[in-house]
């Protein structure tokens, strides 16, 4: 399922995919991966993401 939360409040701080990698560790294709729904991330990167976006893992990750 694809995360549109995510890339949401990604492009909300007008981050590009390549921004938020860097920032969180992880490269580009991964966040791309994980918008698109292809892949699973850590609770660490869950976490990490979340910080660098201002967001809760309610708000971005879970139903």
């Amino acid at each position: 399922m694809k995360n549109l939360r995510l890339k949401s409040a990604r492009a909300a701080l007008d981050l590009s995919q390549e921004d938020l990698a860097k920032k969180v560790g992880v490269s580009r294709q991964t966040i791309n991966a994980i918008e698109k729904g292809d892949y699973n991330p850590t609770i660490n990167l869950c976490k990490e993401i979340c910080k660098v976006l201002g967001k809760t893992l309610d708000e971005l990750f879970w139903d």
